[in-house]
């Protein structure tokens, strides 16, 4: 079955940078177009970032340049690195993949706190 493991994230002082991982298994990885969402508390979960099959990227407008989604196809993982990082960005960060039906790990917790 498709498993999507997410980590990498924890506490974080404003102005930091944290990297997410991402490990898929369960699917033929390089295929798939791969995601990061978030969600905030009490807030509707959104997207961070798309990478294509292809390497493409698409970024939500107000995270362009300071978060960046890559991937390696060799170890089936994709990426988010953040930079700059505020308060705001606080969440659970998901992992995403669609395939016929969405596909989410449980998430890692980003806080961004002084």
């Amino acid at each position: 079955q498709v498993q999507l493991v997410e980590s990498g994230g924890g506490l974080v002082q404003p102005g930091g940078s944290l990297r997410l991982s991402c490990a898929a298994s369960g699917i033929t990885f390089s295929l798939h177009a791969m995601g990061w969402y978030r969600q905030a508390p009490g807030k509707q979960r959104e997207l961070v970032a798309v990478i294509t099959s292809g390497g493409t990227t698409n970024y939500a407008d107000s995270l362009k340049g300071r978060f960046t989604i890559s991937r390696d196809n060799a170890k089936n993982t994709v990426y988010l690195q953040m930079n700059s990082l505020k308060p705001e960005d606080t969440a659970v960060y998901y992992c995403n993949c669609r395939i016929i039906q969405d596909y989410w790990g449980r998430g890692t917790q980003v806080t961004v706190s002084s």
